[in-house]
């Protein structure tokens, strides 16, 4: 018997060894090398190490470090919280766990009046509850707020803020003399959950009239995003209107496991610069069944951002879904993995696009865009590496951030433009590894024409897998 109790620890002993060597292995593979190979090798092959990461990405390896030797390796358990994190907060509110903060007991009057005190007050109070806290803002009411920052960390990780009602900016443009860039800002906070089916207007009309894109005469500033969540890990956002923002409508910036989600998100077409989605120094990001029309890009993803998933978005009107722009001011930008999946564009002034300036540096690789459904939408597929959003020309340059191994699978539909397709790649530094499947592009209002559209394609190499139309040539 004790020698059958022997064998039996010892058996458990080398399985543990086991799985924690294969844990270590698996942070490693990810992190440390990565092999890209499709249809033959049509891709580039990736190769990276660690302090290649850390620079591209260091917002990410700041954040997962949890002091060990392991310094860099993703911790596994910490990436997939975000999957079970709404279990876990559903359960404890449906087991009146959570402690409610009503804003209205803290002050909140709304019908114009200036609410930005009490919302103080009540965040203050759910951020230094240990048990977990839900602050409501009631349905039935609008509440006036100037530039507000909701400052972590807090003592729970488990906060839900419902909005139920409507939150309005100030427009006062004195308001906003001590942060010109922000209006609602969540700044080091994890484990929250924003959600509810209100509100969120950025009263943004005062802000577009001065703004230097409709009148030329004024000066080129800056505006605030309407909601930004700054440093944070583990959120859910969901079940909101976000409409009419000073500029961004929802901008994530150096977070990690994200789930943006059930959104709608709704700006005059003319509206200058209100981006729906903005994702910069990011990673682990998913952002699903949304609606987003706006005057900018639906959803633009820039330098830093690494694993995003766009799913089940419908776009427009706006500037499309935007990869960049990157390499401003001859700047260094990193953006890797990612997916948008299942879209529709319905007049858009771009489809899906990628687009860097002259004379940066870095790269843009491994990108998918896959299930794509087109509606009268100009230059459905686009790749500018001659980007330029100023007003005098831009200078040619003699360096460009690389564009390589992107795909574009399953995208159909009508263009507005003869060029369905444009490929224009930096000379100094050309598109490498495009692969181009099961493309079906037409003139919109021409069916049954030929040669319907055409693909105009410089310094790029393409590899076509199945039907392809328009093609490079």
């Amino acid at each position: 018997m004790a020698f059958q109790r022997h064998n039996l620890l010892s058996l458990i002993v080398m399985l543990l060894i086991f799985l924690s060597s294969l844990f270590v292995s698996f942070g490693q593979m990810g992190n440390l090398e990565e092999v890209v190979k499709l249809h033959d090798n049509n891709l580039v092959e990736e190769t990276s190490n660690n302090d290649f990461l850390q620079q591209a990405y260091p917002s990410y390896f700041d954040m997962v470090d949890d002091g060990s030797k392991f310094k860099g390796i993703i911790n596994i358990k910490e990436s997939v919280d975000i999957l079970t994190m709404e279990k876990k907060v559903g359960d404890q509110t449906d087991s009146n766990k959570l402690k409610t903060i009503n804003v209205n007991d803290y002050g909140a009057k709304g019908g114009g009046n200036d609410d930005t005190e009490a919302f103080l007050k009540a965040w203050k109070a759910a951020c230094s509850s240990k048990g977990g806290a839900s602050m409501v803002v009631p349905e039935s009411n609008t509440y006036l707020l100037k530039p507000i920052r909701f400052s972590g960390p807090c003592k729970s990780k488990n906060i839900i803020v419902q909005i139920l009602g409507t939150i309005e900016a100030s427009n006062d443009l004195s308001d906003y003399k001590k942060d010109g860039r922000h209006w609602l800002i969540f700044d080091r906070v994890q484990g929250l959950v924003i959600s509810g089916g209100g509100t969120i207007n950025g009263n943004g009309k005062i802000w577009w009239e001065n703004s230097c894109k409709i009148d030329k005469d004024k000066p080129c500033k800056d505006a605030p995003t309407a909601l930004t969540f700054y440093n944070s890990k583990n959120l859910v956002v969901k079940d909101l209107n976000i409409q009419d923002s000073q500029q961004i409508h929802l901008s994530f910036e150096k977070c990690v496991n994200v789930q943006a989600s059930n959104l709608k998100i709704t700006a005059p077409e003319k509206s200058p610069n209100t981006d729906g989605i903005h994702v910069t120094r990011s990673q682990n990001i998913q952002i699903s069944n949304s609606v987003i029309g706006t005057g900018d890009d639906c959803i633009s993803i820039v330098t830093g951002s690494q694993n995003v998933q766009a799913t089940d978005i419908t776009c427009g009107p706006g500037h499309g879904i935007s990869i960049g722009s990157l390499g401003a001011k001859s700047s260094e930008a990193y953006v890797s993995g990612i997916t948008v999946n299942r879209a529709k564009l319905i007049g858009t002034t771009n489809g899906v696009r990628i687009k860097t300036w002259q004379g940066g540096s870095g790269t843009a690789t491994n990108i998918t865009f896959e299930n794509i459904e087109m509606e009268n939408v100009a230059n459905p597929i686009i790749i500018d590496q001659n980007y330029c959003d100023q007003h005098k020309p831009c200078k040619e340059q003699k360096s460009a951030v690389q564009v390589k191994n992107v795909i574009y699978k399953s995208i159909s539909g009508t263009s507005a433009t003869e060029e369905a397709i444009k490929f224009d790649c930096s000379e100094v530094s050309p598109c490498q590894g495009i692969v181009l499947q099961d493309i079906d592009l037409k003139l919109e209002g021409k069916e049954g024409e030929e040669e319907q559209v055409k693909a105009v394609c410089t310094n790029v190499k393409v590899s076509n897998i199945g039907t392809v139309s328009p093609q490079c040539y």
